[in-house]
């Protein structure tokens, strides 16, 4: 099954709920949430009051990103808040299974991300415990970056050692995810994609959720 979940740090915030609604009528997956604090990556952006905001007016799961220093003070919050998935950086968090775990309790799916520099032995010890696993495609930080080739590879590595283990989590890419290079990712064994300027970039974010989803889906 094919995910495509819009960030909504490309949508215009002015009409955050109509691009949402947009994005939900092309056949969106899921709305993604990219929390930064300014620390972790260069860059400040949502917190839990606009996670709570979005939980009243879609039905579509929130997808919440944690770029923060610390994650495991604040993932069971934004559970809590009604992110139906919580996503924190194996970089980030000195207590990787606690926050997991955490996540897990407030009855939220629990995802791990993993920078483009940081090499999959990190997550070795965690696949048996997470729902998702997010490769960044970009340095994490800022909407309409450039894709890094080299991460079609890597997608493959992630998915042949998940196979090896036995492990199901769902590999989700993020980071310059567009039309061009969707369907190699679906062949390395991606499933869930996240798209912010390929979707919001435009001006049809509906348009451009279904053409996405139609080139993951062929590639399947």
């Amino acid at each position: 099954m094919i995910e495509i979940g819009p960030s909504i740090l490309a949508a215009d915030f002015a009409r955050l709920g109509e691009e949402v609604e947009a994005a939900a009528r092309g056949g969106a997956g899921a709305v993604h949430v990219d929390v930064m604090d300014g620390h972790f990556v260069p860059n400040l952006t949502i917190g839990l009051p606009v996670v709570r905001s979005l939980a009243r007016v879609t039905s579509l799961p929130l997808d919440c990103h944690l770029m923060i220093e610390e994650p495991e003070r604040w993932a069971a919050r934004y559970a809590e808040a009604g992110a139906a998935i919580v996503t924190v950086h194996v970089e980030a968090a000195r207590h990787v299974h606690r926050a997991l775990a955490a996540i897990r309790e407030c009855g939220a799916r629990a995802g791990v991300a993993i920078n483009p520099g940081t090499p999959l032995a990190a997550l070795e010890e965690l696949v048996d415990h997470v729902d998702r696993i997010l490769v960044m495609s970009v340095d994490p930080g800022f909407s309409g970056q450039k894709f890094i080739p080299e991460s079609v590879a890597k997608v493959a590595r992630l998915a042949r050692l998940l196979r090896e283990r036995g492990a199901s989590p769902v590999i989700q890419v993020d980071g310059g995810v567009g039309p061009d290079n969707v369907a190699e990712l679906v062949r390395a064994g991606a499933r869930a994609f996240v798209a912010g300027s390929a979707v919001f970039g435009g001006g049809d974010p509906a348009a451009a959720v279904a053409e996405l989803r139609r080139r993951a889906e062929a590639a399947l």
